[in-house]
């Protein structure tokens, strides 16, 4: 089973709210998940992402990728969580 670490769209129109999510890449964006990793939201100008960095570090060693959106967020917020992720090669 192929696993992504990706955002997943939650909220209303024009009132979008995400969570980091860690699923199977062949469910829909909104789908089941296997374990929330955070959130996002993009409204609030302070305070608007919360990141289990452990648990990203987790899932990204045993091999899951990394969405582009989910990976911007990383390096924007936890910044030395990406440079540990950098250093390191995923299983598969």
């Amino acid at each position: 089973m192929a696993l992504k670490i990706r955002l997943r769209k939650q909220g209303s129109n024009n009132r979008p709210f995400y969570r980091l999510v860690v699923a199977d890449v062949r469910t829909k964006r909104d789908g089941k998940y296997l374990e929330n990793l955070g959130w996002y939201n993009p409204i609030t100008a302070d305070n608007n992402v919360l990141l289990k960095e452990e648990r990203i570090l987790h899932w990204f060693q045993l091999g899951a990728m990394i969405s582009d959106n989910v990976l911007n967020l990383v390096k924007k917020n936890a910044p030395e969580l990406a440079k540990q992720m950098r250093g390191q090669t995923t299983t598969k």
